[in-house]
């Protein structure tokens, strides 16, 4: 699994561009919480997807807060960590967090 950082707000411009040709994943994560963590690592254990087919982005929400808060007012969703976010076609389809991440939810389509 290779994660794609976010460090710009033009970041999540462009994932919504990329949505349009292939789903894209987001990851909010904390990075001094436990829980948050824990989401991060079953994440990575139970990935088996294929990066042509979901492409996954990873935002230290720590660092970036400014970022998280775009991504909540951009995907109408309550700010969350940790948070996974679905986006296909510009808009989210799926969000999940704390221990409700997992690979299996992600295979849904939307």
């Amino acid at each position: 699994m290779n994660w794609t950082p976010i460090d710009r707000i033009h970041d999540i411009e462009a994932i919504i561009e990329r949505s349009h040709r292939v789903p894209c994943l987001i990851l909010k994560h904390s990075t001094t919480c436990p829980i948050s963590s824990l989401a991060k690592h079953r994440l990575e254990k139970q990935w088996d997807l294929d990066e042509a087919d979901l492409e996954p982005y990873y935002l230290d929400l720590l660092r970036h807060r400014d970022i998280s808060n775009h991504i909540a007012s951009t995907f109408a969703v309550r700010h969350e960590s940790p948070q996974v976010l679905l986006i296909k076609n510009g808009m989210s389809v799926y969000d999940a967090s704390h221990l409700d991440i997992r690979v299996d939810e992600l295979r849904q389509p939307a």
